[in-house]
C-alpha cells in the first residue's frame, strides 16, 4: 500500500543545503495501526508531509496504491490526496462557519459527489465517532474532543486508504484523548489503516507498530509485520 525506499531530503536555506531525513525505508500494509515518533527536530513532521503528498523528497521512491508518487504532478497529487488519504490535525482545521456536517461533507464536495448522497455519508460519519446528535452544531458550539471527533468524521468519510493524523491529542484534555483514540482504534479494528505522528508515549501505546526517528533517521521500527528493530536510543 505504501512503499518509501531510500527517502532523502534536503532543504536549501540560501546557499546552505539543510538534510533532514536520511534513507528512510519503510512499507505500511494495509490494516495496520502505526505510529511515528520522534523529538522535535527528528524529521517525523517532513516525513509525514511527504506521506501525506504533502511534500516531496529530493531523491528516492514513494509508491502509494502502485501509483509512482514523484512521477506525478502536483495536479494529480491533489487528486491522489483527496481520495487515497483522510487528515486529522492538532487544531482540527474545521471552518468556523460550516456545521458539523458541512465540514464533513467537504471532501466528497471536492470529490464531486452529489449532495443527497454526501450528506448521507457525512452523517453516517458522524454517527460513527459519537456525534449523530451534533450534525448541525457549528465549531464554537462544540468542546475540543467534538472538534477532533468531527475531523476524524470528516477523515474517514471518503472511505480513504489511510488516515494520516498528526498530533492528534495534543490540544485536548487526557479524558479526551482517551476517547479520541479509542475511536482510532475502533476504526482501526474495523479495517482503517491509521498512521500517527506523536511525541507522546501514551499515544503511541493504542498503536501496534513504533516508527521511531532521531536525526532523521529510522532508529527503530518496532511491531510492523515485516518490521524489525535497526537500532535504539
Amino acid at each position: 500500500m505504501i512503499s518509501l525506499k531510500h527517502i532523502q531530503k534536503t532543504y536549501k536555506q540560501g546557499v546552505l543545503e539543510v538534510p533532514v531525513l536520511h534513507d528512510i525505508s519503510i512499507e505500511i500494509e494495509s490494516g495496520e495501526f502505526a505510529s511515528i515518533m520522534g523529538p522535535s527536530g527528528s524529521g517525523k513532521s517532513t516525513l509525514m508531509n511527504i506521506i501525506g503528498l504533502l511534500d516531496r523528497p529530493t531523491t528516492g521512491e514513494y509508491v502509494l496504491n502502485h501509483i509512482n508518487i514523484l512521477e506525478s504532478d502536483d495536479t494529480y497529487l491533489a487528486l491522489l490526496r483527496n481520495k487515497y488519504i483522510g487528515f486529522v490535525f492538532q487544531h482540527f482545521h474545521l471552518l468556523p462557519r460550516l456545521t458539523a456536517i458541512g465540514n464533513v461533507e467537504l471532501p466528497l464536495v471536492y470529490g464531486g459527489v452529489r449532495k443527497k448522497e454526501r450528506r448521507e455519508r457525512a452523517y453516517e460519519a458522524l454517527a460513527k465517532v459519537g456525534l449523530a446528535d451534533r450534525v448541525h452544531h457549528l465549531p464554537n458550539q462544540l468542546s475540543g474532543g467534538q472538534k477532533q471527533r468531527v475531523a476524524i468524521a470528516r477523515s474517514i468519510v471518503n472511505s480513504p486508504t489511510f488516515v494520516l493524523a498528526d498530533e492528534p491529542t495534543g490540544a485536548l484534555d487526557s479524558k479526551s484523548g482517551e476517547q479520541v483514540m479509542e475511536i482510532f482504534s475502533q476504526l482501526n479494528q474495523e479495517g482503517t489503516t491509521i498512521i500517527i505522528v506523536t511525541h507522546e508515549d501514551e499515544v503511541a501505546s493504542y498503536t501496534s507498530r513504533r516508527i521511531i526517528l532521531k536525526d532523521g533517521q529510522i532508529i527503530q521500527d518496532k511491531g510492523g509485520k515485516t518490521s524489525e528493530s535497526i537500532g535504539k536510543y
